[in-house]
């Protein structure tokens, strides 16, 4: 075994304590705000005030079963990049039950743990994913011969201990993720929770989830629901039942996992719009754009266009919308990304190349939220990545 998984595996035998070799961040380009016209000529500098443009940070999942070890402790322009680039950061992986939650009795928060104090060192918000889904779940609890009260009490137990040892450091929490179908059907057979419990432990997460911490914004989070759909008809009739009891329900979240061997979500800004207008707010959490990469073949021009434009079109509709403050990439590096582990013969679906170089969709992001700001048409010809 290699030194580097040694650290590794010695970091994981305790659920608290992080490894002594983990990479500092101490270098200028790790720092909030680098001095210079250098941070002029990143996302997170041309982004609105109030408006958080983030990123997935890559661990756990997909990432165990690839040959390179884990990105965050390990990869040291990975981690400048994360922390100059985004002023919000999810956790891929690391906070879904499989990986924080692998025996009953047990947690393991030293991947989490570490996310939110590089977080706060960089000057970004958190976002926490997920606390209730269908996939992603421990044998432990999915194979377990438990009581209908052992499982409430289960779920309960994993909310209150996970919100409340980040209460306070996570701006929003996709409480309840995916828990309809594509037609705008439940998952009642799929999800352990409403399968065994019945609809009604839904807005118990909510309600346990704000117990545990009344600041955090709790949201519905889901792919395929960018449209006005039946997917997302069943979350719009839902959310606004809970509001009328008064569940907190605090914002609605689309993913935007795309691909451009299909049309653009149509009526992306006037859906979350609707959702807007019920008193919620909204974001982007998940966002990459696919593409076609047969026998290994390399974008087009054509291709990385379209991506651009997609990626665009999504974060303009986002910025279109009042309260949609929060625009999430899923990963920003291709040789890390789970698209190609997921979709065979499909990639490139994140905003630079695998040596950190930038593409087309990345700059297009960054026009966009220059010229969400005050003055950005005239800001946007005078900034540096600008280009005639």
């Amino acid at each position: 075994m290699k030194a580097s998984r040694l650290a590794a595996a010695a970091m994981l035998a305790t659920a608290i304590t992080l490894p002594a070799a983990l990479p500092s961040a101490a270098s200028p380009s790790d720092r909030p705000e680098p001095p210079g016209l250098a941070k002029q000529d990143t996302l997170r500098w041309s982004t609105p005030k109030d408006f958080r443009i983030g990123t997935a940070v890559a661990g756990g999942g997909h990432h165990t079963s690839q040959p390179y070890p884990a990105p965050f402790f390990n990869d040291q322009q990975y981690r400048e990049v994360l922390g100059s680039e985004f002023s919000s950061v999810s956790a891929e992986n690391q906070m879904k039950w499989e990986f924080i939650h692998p025996e009953r009795n047990r947690y393991r928060f030293a991947e989490m743990d570490a996310i939110v104090e590089f977080a706060q060192k960089h000057g970004q918000v958190v976002r926490g994913h997920t606390l209730l889904w269908h996939s992603q779940n421990p044998e432990w609890l999915e194979e377990g011969d438990f009581s209908d009260q052992e499982l409430r009490t289960i779920l309960k137990d994993h909310i209150m201990t996970v919100v409340g040892r980040y209460a306070g450091q996570i701006q929003q929490w996709d409480v309840a993720n995916e828990i309809f179908d594509s037609e705008g059907n439940l998952r009642t057979e799929e999800n352990i929770w409403i399968r065994e419990l019945g609809p009604g432990i839904v807005a118990d997460a909510f309600r346990w989830a704000h117990q545990a911490d009344p600041e955090a914004k709790l949201f519905f989070n889901d792919y395929g629901v960018e449209a006005n759909n039946a997917k997302s008809d069943a979350y719009y009739e839902l959310i606004k039942d809970y509001l009328a009891k008064g569940v907190p329900v605090h914002g609605f979240a689309v993913q935007g996992h795309l691909s451009i061997r299909y049309g653009f979500p149509a009526g992306m800004e006037a859906n979350l719009q609707r959702f807007d207008d019920l008193g919620l707010e909204t974001a982007v959490t998940e966002i990459d754009v696919r593409m076609d990469l047969p026998n290994g073949a390399e974008p087009t021009a054509a291709q990385l266009e379209k991506q651009a434009s997609y990626y665009q079109r999504a974060l303009d509709a986002c910025l279109g919308v009042e309260d949609c403050n929060s625009f999430t990439i899923w990963g920003f590096v291709d040789k890390y990304s789970w698209v190609p582990v997921f979709f065979e013969g499909q990639g490139a679906a994140t905003v630079m190349w695998n040596d950190y170089t930038r593409k087309p969709a990345y700059y297009a992001l960054q026009e966009s939220l220059v010229k969400a700001t005050p003055g950005g048409e005239h800001r946007w010809e005078h900034h540096p990545a600008y280009r005639h």
